[in-house]
């Protein structure tokens, strides 16, 4: 993460491509070259054209395109090969069609090579000042892009990321992507549907003091790498039925001191599972960190593993909440 979201029958036509198992029928707006401006990170950034060569940075955000059947609208992407097997993923068709352009990230070597005519990435997921690798940088290239908003700095701290809950930046991308590729349609029945089955894990959650408190464990040992309340796991441990001890932190991803863990007792440790430190050598790194014996969720042996895919904001969000809920409904606070 450090390395780095109806109308009139009369007037549709209807084009099939497959998302997800899924027929998706794409608006006339999508054959217009009509521009259409979306409110980006708190900016209106208007698009002259539907794009046709997309490349997008790491999973979530590539999968979103997917989720949205938009396989066709794509040039590639990049996304290290340490973010899980994807051989069972929902989107294994669009990986199978789309160029992995790279193991590594984004570069404009990368998107040029793919004649991008925009690119899908965000702050610490792809756009980079020390590389110079922006949207502004890009723009002078002719090149558009579009920001995750999960992603969006928000001028509190230098660096820090998130203007909304973290559900809602889900919402609001799939809601701009499908209004930018004419597939409102699609994009709406996802909102929904997410909506829905998040819905009812809520229904089950436990309330009030019932609620176990939870860390999300990204990495790092002499100091973690967590969620403050503008990352994807703090909705999701909230939706599931838990309280993230780093709530109160107005950013995104960041790092955080082991003392404060400590000092908030949670529960529950999420392990976020990626990168060259497996989940099991993170779980035992836990258990056997001297600070941390008195914590909860060490001495009960309280830990739970999701996958970083289920933790950056992408379509499986809703998955991760629902699996997250099962858990919590196991454990007693305290």
């Amino acid at each position: 993460m450090r390395r780095f979201i109806p109308a009139a029958l009369c007037l549709a036509v209807t084009v099939t491509v497959t998302g997800c198992g899924a027929t998706v029928e794409r608006s006339a707006d999508a054959q217009k070259t009509s521009a259409v401006t979306l409110t980006n990170c708190g900016r209106e950034v208007t698009y002259d054209k539907v794009p046709e060569r997309v490349v997008t940075n790491d999973v979530g955000i590539t999968e979103l395109m997917f989720a949205l059947g938009l396989e066709d609208r794509m040039a590639g992407f990049a996304m290290p090969d340490d973010k899980g097997d994807l051989t069972d993923v929902p989107w294994k068709d669009g990986y199978e069609k789309v160029t992995w352009l790279s193991k590594d990230q984004l570069t404009k070597e990368n998107v040029l090579d793919a004649r991008a005519d925009l690119v899908f990435a965000g702050w610490n997921y792809g756009f980079r000042e020390d590389a110079g690798f922006t949207p502004d940088a890009l723009k002078k290239l002719g090149i558009p892009s579009y920001t995750l908003t999960e992603s969006c700095r928000n001028g509190r701290t230098k660096g820090a990321r998130g203007i909304m809950p973290p559900l809602d930046a889900l919402y609001t991308d799939l809601t701009n992507l499908g209004r930018l590729f004419g597939v409102e349609k699609r994009a709406a029945e996802l909102v929904a549907g997410f909506e829905q089955r998040i819905a009812a894990v809520d229904a089950k959650a436990p309330k009030g003091a019932d609620r176990p408190t939870v860390f999300l464990y990204d990495s790092g040992q002499d100091q973690p790498f967590t969620s403050g309340r503008y990352a994807a796991p703090d909705e999701i441990i909230d939706r599931a039925g838990g309280v993230n001890v780093m709530h109160d932190v107005a950013d995104s991803w960041t790092t955080v001191g082991w003392e404060s863990v400590v000092e908030r007792n949670p529960d529950v440790i999420v392990v976020c599972d990626y990168g060259d430190v497996s989940a099991e050598r993170k779980r035992r790194f836990l258990l056997s960190y001297a600070p941390l014996r008195n914590v909860s969720a060490v001495k009960h042996r309280q830990i739970f593993v999701l996958d970083y895919a289920d933790l950056v904001e992408s379509p499986r969000n809703p998955s991760a909440v629902a699996r997250l809920g099962s858990y919590l409904r196991t454990v007693s606070p305290g």
